[in-house]
């Protein structure tokens, strides 16, 4: 009984906030499009709205932190196109027997304004496959798992409302025993 309570609490919650905000937004675009008959007020608080709301994407990455490529999902922790972000991505190939995992979590920072980014971070990538020579791909390892760290600079192309997302830059390996300073790196996506 206590469980059900709890639930039907929870959802009535939820249904009241969701509706409280609908009302408020709703409110908002109706005070400001009476207070300004023209759009400039209307454009100001699409961008109002735009601009608080947390900036994601997803994109296709060759080379780089997933080592021959990932999809990948990225988001920035505050509700601004730029500064401290996270992604995670994944990527799988098996040909002729010989197979590669690969897992790319990090985080990053943006610089820039107006869409373009300088994009600098740093992560871990998770690694398993079918070991050769004690080396998964190129990475020197005993088993077959491993992690590599990594850096990332580059250009970002990243949107301000949404839109095509564009990366390049070097995403610097480092394995036990290993640099690789130039890795380089190329992603397409979206952000929204």
């Amino acid at each position: 009984m206590k469980k059900n309570l709890l639930a039907i609490l929870t959802a009535a919650l939820c249904v009241s906030s969701l509706s409280a905000q609908s009302t408020l937004t709703y409110n908002s675009a109706q005070n400001m499009s009476s207070n300004n008959n023209d759009k400039s007020g209307y454009l100001a608080f699409r961008q109002d709205q735009t601009e608080s709301k947390r900036k994601q994407g997803v994109f296709f990455e060759i080379l780089g932190t997933g080592l021959t490529y990932s999809f990948n999902y990225d988001t920035r922790f505050q509700n601004r196109p730029d500064g401290l972000g996270a992604r995670i991505g994944v990527s799988y190939y098996a040909i002729d027997g010989e197979k590669l995992f690969t897992l790319p979590v990090g985080l990053n920072y943006l610089l820039g304004k107006n869409g373009h980014y300088f994009e600098m971070g740093a992560g871990a990538t998770f690694i398993s496959g079918t070991e050769e020579d004690g080396e998964i791909f190129f990475v020197d390892s005993d088993s077959n798992t491993t992690i590599t760290g990594n850096l990332v600079f580059g250009y970002r192309k990243q949107p301000v409302d949404s839109g095509f997302l564009f990366r390049a830059g070097f995403a610097p390996l480092i394995t036990s025993g290993n640099f690789i300073p130039y890795w380089p790196y190329v992603s397409f996506g979206y952000s929204f």
